[in-house]
């Protein structure tokens, strides 16, 4: 037996094979992987390579391979344990962030991420948010350098694409070695509370335009209200954009201040809506579902209606009352409106006409405008709807929102001499006839309909309400 079998028969003895070596190789690696949360990067992995490129005539040499893993290896895993070393302390770092606490969805809203070095070494990290799902950051990852004692302020916007409440726990880091062999990856608790409303830039819209007399722009058509020119109420300074012939000139004179006359009209009316949020609300129209626009709409008309002196109220329902905002005015009601619907969310349940009017009975006696809005595509529902919406006849003024699906008017509208095509084109006609019939037989009954596109369902409604303060419906 010659020396070389000798020193392999000696190592194979102590149970030292190339397996072992790998294991226990790997075995601090796991360990730093599991506890610490300590991973290698890519630059490692190529430097790993350099034995495994030596280990290639090891089949011809299989005697040599204590070399490769003695020498080569061992070079790898001092430069690697030395480069492990330079890793950051955690304890010198502090991260807070700075964002608001009330967003708007489809908007954009930046945050801040403050980054403080208390250490004595430069920081070099890639930084991100705790993104939940239904919100987009942009940019996702930040990649900086921070020098020792320093702080560092980064920004990024958060895109809601849905309504509710998001809950901000962490800022994640990946922290760098000097030499880029490790990374080591740290979830920093930094608690935030982000509540996304409805996108209400319509309201402040239509706040400038009815100041300056263009509601005409958005679809608003002005309405004549019996006695509003002879029902004085009170005299106030005047503002820009107000109507010359209200002008009291001997007020002004007298004061030496432009004084108008300002006219009262018919206000302590009541406004309640029924929000359908079961699953024929779930339909989806460019990347929003009809509740989404429904609930747009409803805050809309809302302001309007709080801005015209009346009440409003708030029901929204799908097999369960989920929450009931009692009729209430003024300008800090349209705050309890927002908070009450922004996390309402249609569910894939069928919705309970019957509960929701009851309890409509049970907490609403006195008259108002009670608007349903939902959407039907079967006779069942519809029929329940009918007959619920015809018993407040005499105690409430009913008026039914039928949402419009687009996809139902393209079929429609687009017929082809594909027999699918057609077949599919007829299908949504005769749907379409059914609805007309069933929005007709409402208003034969002496209820207010409307069918409407949910993306389009603002200017109507809003119409629809200013026409029954004209014609005092109520």
């Amino acid at each position: 037996m010659n020396p070389e079998q000798t020193s392999q028969f000696s190592l194979l003895e102590w149970g030292i094979t190339p397996w072992t070596v790998l294991l226990l190789c790997l075995a601090p690696l796991l360990f730093l992987v599991r506890n610490q949360k300590i991973y290698p990067t890519k630059l490692l992995a190529w430097y790993t390579g350099l034995p495994l490129v030596l280990s290639v005539p090891l089949p011809w040499m299989p005697d040599w391979w204590w070399l490769v893993v003695a020498f080569a290896g061992a070079v790898v895993a001092l430069i690697a344990t030395a480069d492990l070393t330079t890793l950051p302390s955690l304890s010198h770092i502090h991260v807070e962030r700075s964002m608001p606490r009330v967003a708007s969805l489809g908007n954009h809203h930046p945050v801040e991420v403050h980054v403080d070095n208390r250490g004595k070494r430069t920081l070099r990290l890639d930084l991100s948010e705790d993104a939940s799902d239904g919100l987009q950051i942009e940019p996702p990852v930040h990649s900086i350098s921070l020098q020792a004692g320093k702080r560092m302020t980064v920004q990024h916007l958060i895109t809601p694409h849905r309504r509710g409440a998001f809950d901000l726990e962490n800022i994640y880091m990946h922290l760098m070695s000097r030499r880029g062999f490790w990374r080591r990856q740290h979830a920093f608790p930094c608690v935030d509370q982000l509540h996304v409303y409805p996108d209400i830039k319509q309201i402040g819209e239509y706040a400038l335009l009815a100041r300056t007399n263009r509601l005409s722009q958005i679809g608003v058509r002005r309405t004549r209200r019996a006695g509003q020119d002879n029902d004085f109420e009170r005299l106030r300074d005047y503002q820009q954009d107000d109507n010359y012939k209200h002008i009291d000139w001997r007020s002004s004179a007298r004061r030496q201040k432009l004084t108008v006359r300002q006219f009262q009209t018919d206000q302590s009316q009541r406004v309640i809506f029924l929000l359908d949020c079961g699953r024929m609300m779930t339909n989806e129209y460019d990347r929003l579902s009809l509740l989404d626009y429904a609930l747009n709409s409803v805050l809309m008309l809302s302001y309007v209606a709080l801005s015209q002196g009346d009440s409003v109220g708030m029901v929204c329902f799908s097999d369960h009352i989920h929450t009931y905002v009692p009729p209430g005015g003024g300008k800090r009601h349209m705050n309890r409106l927002l908070h009450a619907g922004f996390n309402q969310f249609p569910r894939l349940v069928q919705s309970r006409f019957d509960e929701a009017f009851l309890y409509l009975s049970t907490h609403c006696r006195r008259r108002s405008l009670v608007v349903l809005v939902t959407n039907v595509i079967d006779q069942v529902n519809s029929q329940q709807i009918q007959n619920y919406m015809q018993n407040l006849i005499g105690c409430h003024l009913p008026l039914l929102v039928l949402l419009r699906d687009h996809r139902i008017f393209e079929a429609a509208d687009n017929p082809a001499p594909d027999p699918a095509v057609l077949y599919r084109s007829a299908a949504a006609c005769q749907l379409l006839i059914w609805r007309n019939q069933v929005i007709r037989r409402m208003k034969a009954g002496g209820a207010l309909a409307l069918d409407v596109f949910p993306d389009d369902m603002t200017s109507p409604l809003v119409n629809q309400y200013l026409e029954v303060k004209a014609r005092h419906l109520l």
